[in-house]
Formats: structure tokens, sequence, C-alpha cells
């Protein structure tokens, strides 16, 4: 077989990685706001929840960020789908 390389390999940094996975998946970003969004939502009503009990407060929090996840799930499928099928880009 011999010395040759089947794969490219070398390690990525965490900025190459954010650039390629933004590149394939145009979302991506848009989902990793969400999420910054979601728990600094989440550390700013902590502290405005009166007498809620924090238990109750992070189920709730949780279920909300949960949602949010499913809705950027959906879209981006829906946005796949979309270009695969409809607007044939590959």
């Amino acid at each position: 077989m011999g010395d040759q390389k089947i794969f490219d390999y070398h390690e990525e940094s965490q900025s190459e990685k954010l650039a390629r996975k933004s590149k394939e998946t145009p979302i991506f970003p848009v989902a990793i706001a969400l999420c910054v969004g979601a728990v600094g939502f989440g550390a700013y009503k902590f502290n405005k929840r009166g007498n809620m009990s924090p238990s109750v407060f992070l189920m709730q929090l949780r279920v909300g960020a949960q949602g949010l996840a499913v809705g950027a799930l959906t879209v981006g499928l829906a946005y796949s789908m979309i270009n695969e099928y409809v607007l044939k880009k590959k």
C-alpha cells in the first residue's frame, strides 16, 4: 500500500472548527446565539425570580431551553430540505 495519505489530518483550532461548522450549516451561529441568549436570560431572571424556589425556576428554564433547541433544529432541517429538494443545491 505504501505511504499514501488517505486523510489530510491536522488538529483543528476552535476558531477553525467554528468557521467550518458555520460554512457547512449556516444555522449554527444562530443556534449558538440562541444558547448564549438563553443562558444570559436565565442568569438575569434568576436574581429576579422573587420567592419561587430555585428548582422550579431551573425546571422552567430547562423546558424553555429545550423548546429553543427543538425550534432551531426544525428550522435547520427545513433549511436543509429546501436547499436539497426544492432549490436542488448540494
